[in-house]
């Protein structure tokens, strides 16, 4: 082996001082004080800092640091025959268990996650709302035009995580009263990507390519138990009005189905029944002695009988 091969690999990876790396007794003495008693365990490894710099490290024993090391770094001064202290921390092992990384509470929230008194904040520019129509900004009928007020404009910029007031009651005729009895007066609506975004979900729970719909004899779109949608949602979703259904109460898309189809299996009328034979419901009369006429022999003779000259 040559010199320079020699000297490249020293530089790579520095020979512990031996010294510093006999100071094992000095790096559990301050792993002991620094931990609770019985919690350091066996010297596992020696790694090599720098030049007379060198890192101890212990197996850690206590409850729920599994994997985790003591680490002591110990270190001598150039021509010095004493090693000192330098550092003690507790480090995680390559084996260790470690916390998950932080997410923010927005990115960690599921559906099905709020519960009766939560809140659930929405940002002010949030790409799912746009602003709404309000009918605040508009003049009143056969009047001069006025200066558009700022009101919602600023209820908007300054809209936050606290709770915010509901509009004052407005007079009847006026366009905001009207735009209450549409369901028009709304601070923000859903935008374009809202709306998009909950179609996604929705099609993909209830859509064409689930199973179920695959499965099915028709699709919702001729189903008489499909509740269409207002808006432009209307041309693609419906909800599910079959009690009997997987999708009863929920959105579904029109090329959804399943077997509760209305007119998948529709049943028969149930036939007619026939009028009895015989009647019960009337009583019938029977007389205790048969009618003189009742008979095929007449009771009396049609003629006077001739003498046959019988005695």
């Amino acid at each position: 082996m040559s010199a320079a091969t020699t000297r490249s690999r020293t530089a790579r990876t520095p020979v512990p001082d031996r010294l510093c790396a006999e100071a094992v007794d000095l790096a559990r003495a301050a792993a002991e004080e620094a931990a609770a008693p019985g919690v350091v365990g066996e010297h596992v490894a020696v790694v090599s800092e720098g030049d007379r710099v060198v890192t101890h490290f212990f197996e850690c024993k206590e409850p729920g640091y599994r994997g985790w090391r003591w680490a002591v770094t110990v270190a001598r001064a150039s021509r010095a025959k004493n090693v000192t202290l330098d550092e003690t921390v507790l480090l995680p092992g390559s084996d260790a268990i470690l916390a998950p990384e932080w997410v923010p509470w927005s990115e960690r929230l599921r559906p099905g996650d709020m519960g009766p008194g939560d809140l659930l904040p929405t940002e002010a520019d949030d790409i799912r709302l746009e602003p709404g129509y309000t009918g605040e900004d508009e003049p009143p009928p056969n009047s001069a035009v006025s200066e558009v007020s700022q009101e919602l404009a600023d209820l908007v910029d300054a809209e936050d995580a606290e709770l915010t007031t509901r509009p004052a009651t407005t007079s009847r005729g006026s366009i905001a009263a009207v735009a209450d009895e549409l369901g028009m007066r709304r601070s923000r609506v859903l935008s374009r990507y809202g709306l998009h975004a909950a179609a996604d979900r929705w099609d993909e729970a209830f859509g064409a390519k689930t199973p179920m719909a695959q499965a099915a004899p028709a699709s919702c779109v001729t189903c008489a138990f499909l509740v269409p949608l207002a808006g432009s949602l209307r041309q693609a979703f419906g909800v599910c009005a079959n009690e009997f259904g997987p999708a009863d109460g929920r959105v579904v898309s029109l090329s959804y189905g399943c077997g509760g189809h209305s007119e998948a299996a529709v049943m028969p009328k149930p036939p007619k029944p026939t009028a009895h034979a015989l009647d019960t419901m009337q009583v019938d009369e029977y007389p205790l002695r048969p009618a003189r006429d009742s008979g095929s022999v007449p009771a009396e003779a049609d003629a006077p009988t001739e003498d046959l000259g019988h005695s």
